[in-house]
């Protein structure tokens, strides 16, 4: 028989009132097996935790949310031994046992005899000051540990379920009903807290995006990127201790912690970013990239940290306005939504501002290569000079015209109409909000400053992508082209000419320029590129 809503309102609170019975006994030294000279009390909204001695005591508030129900004894039971299971994944020895509170006369007995009243997690206690965000702010965190928490990851996300269920979770139409709720639930918080122009903002900058990638989340499907992960990735739930330890994983609900690897990585890239450690982040995010060769997390990152800094805020709001706090609370919480917001805005204007990606330098650099690869990533167009120079004198792309160096199609006038066309066709490419990637040579400093002209006009991001190789390998690839189809009518006699004319980059900016050897592997050309994004 289903019970009626006015039913289980009292229920839950008949529940309630045997909680706070317990948590009085609790909160007493002597109520525990094991020596405890004082107890200390934390709670969040779902939980209330009893640091006692060398151990941590966790009971679950029999609360029924829009995302968990932990309303019944057998509920909370069930879910303390998913908690035990799930994080004992990222932790060693902390997560102990699911223990029974019972009661006699009155009286509440922890792992005693009888009828259980109540459940607990039981865990080791964790210093503090092992926290990651403790040793953040101690400037105790350095490279080799953030290397390690990376690889720590990255073993645990290659062993993680994966499949056909859990991937259902992150199907594009399932992120995109996840973004549409919680705007939905924050969208009530719009004047009050949340200010509306960046709402809106962030809201049509999120919809853009789910539209124009669409095939990039499949594609994280099909490439087994969905996995059952943590859920709640932060610098509180990561200590420096025994190796390293990560706990308070997601447990009562499944579909917070069937997400993209990239999604679980965002909250913690995020939370780094709001502590003030951005510099952290990245190289927390470029050592994990580096070590799984997946170069798409730059091309999402952005994108999941912006729904992880609406979901903080929205949380942040539902505080206010459900809870009885005192002044200095309030503008606690306040100050934290204002800046989860800004952050939002932040990665919005980031991952919905189309780029300019100029690749370029001297013939049989790679620049082709470095193209079509960043192509893919990106799921954008290239545009190459060689193509458009042979579509607007009408010549076959398959027709060879090796000509004297600076000569007929190759000749300054031609070479101007040639770029004139490139970077009208990467306006109408901007126009539509899509990113673009010019690949051509870029030798003199007068046709980049077009394209910073461009970009600057569009506002839109632009970056030089210059492609270097040493001398060998340049000739290596021009010979072979006398035996090798190429696009490029470029040979290894007009190599010296293009030497003596190509103008060094020095005019441009450290932010919107790097040199790419590409006489390393691709993958890591590529990554190091995508990392630009950041």
């Amino acid at each position: 028989m289903i019970k009626s809503s006015q039913q289980s309102s009292q229920y839950e609170k008949m529940e309630m009132n045997q909680q706070d019975k317990i948590f009085q006994a609790m909160a007493q030294p002597d109520f525990y097996d094991h020596p405890v000279n004082l107890v200390e009390q934390r709670e969040t909204h779902i939980s209330k935790v009893f640091l006692a001695g060398d151990y941590v005591y966790k009971i679950k508030k029999p609360l029924n949310l829009e995302f968990l129900d932990y309303t019944t004894l057998a509920k909370r039971k069930y879910y303390c031994r998913q908690e035990i299971m799930l994080n004992r994944r990222l932790s060693d020895d902390i997560y102990l046992e699911v223990v029974a509170i019972t009661s006699d006369r009155g009286r509440y007995y922890l792992s005693s005899s009888g009828k259980p009243v109540e459940y607990a997690v039981k865990m080791s206690r964790l210093a503090d000051d092992c926290s990651m965000i403790r040793l953040l702010r101690r400037g105790k965190i350095d490279r080799t540990a953030i290397d390690g928490l990376a690889q720590k990851l990255v073993e645990f996300y290659k062993q993680s379920a994966t499949g056909e269920t859990i991937n259902t979770f992150s199907s594009w139409e399932a992120i995109r009903a996840n973004c549409e709720d919680n705007f939905r639930q924050a969208e009530v918080f719009v004047e009050k807290l949340l200010d509306r122009r960046v709402f809106q903002i962030i809201r049509a900058a999120t919809r853009s995006f789910l539209q124009r990638k669409k095939t990039l989340f499949q594609h994280r499907i099909d490439t087994q990127k969905i996995r059952d992960c943590h859920g709640d990735l932060r610098t509180g739930h990561i200590y420096f201790i025994n190796g390293i330890q990560i706990i308070d994983c997601i447990e009562f609900n499944d579909r917070f912690r069937y997400l993209d690897i990239a999604s679980d990585l965002a909250f913690l890239a995020m939370d780094l970013d709001f502590e003030g450690f951005p510099e952290i982040a990245w190289n927390f995010l470029d050592t994990y990239v580096k070590l799984t060769h997946d170069p798409d997390v730059f091309v999402l990152i952005d994108f999941y940290k912006c729904q992880r800094a609406i979901v903080r805020a929205k949380v942040n709001c539902l505080h206010l306005a459900h809870k009885e706090l005192g002044g200095r609370s309030k503008n606690k919480f306040k100050r934290e939504i204002d800046r989860y917001m800004d952050l939002a805005y932040h990665y919005a204007v980031r991952f919905t501002r189309p780029t300019l990606w100029v690749v370029c330098g001297l013939p049989a650099s790679g620049k082709s290569t470095i193209s079509n690869a960043l192509a893919g990533s990106l799921n954008a167009k290239v545009l190459r000079s060689d193509l458009i120079r042979r579509e607007l004198f009408g010549l076959d792309a398959g027709t060879s015209v090796v000509v004297p160096f600076k000569k007929g199609i190759y000749s300054k006038q031609a070479g101007s109409l040639t770029y004139g066309k490139l970077l009208l066709l990467a306006q109408e490419e901007i126009e539509k909000g899509e990113s673009v990637i010019l690949d051509a040579t870029f030798s003199g400093a007068h046709q980049r400053r077009e394209a910073l002209r461009l970009a600057q006009d569009q506002d839109a991001n632009i970056l030089f992508i210059e492609c270097v190789s040493p001398s060998r390998l340049l000739k290596a690839r021009l010979m072979r082209r006398a035996t090798e189809y190429s696009i490029s009518d470029a040979r290894l006699q007009h190599l010296e000419a293009f030497r003596k004319i190509f103008e060094p980059l020095s005019e441009l900016h450290d932010e919107t320029h790097i040199r790419i050897d590409t006489q390393k592997p691709l993958e890591e050309n590529i990554r190091e590129i995508l990392s630009l994004l950041i």
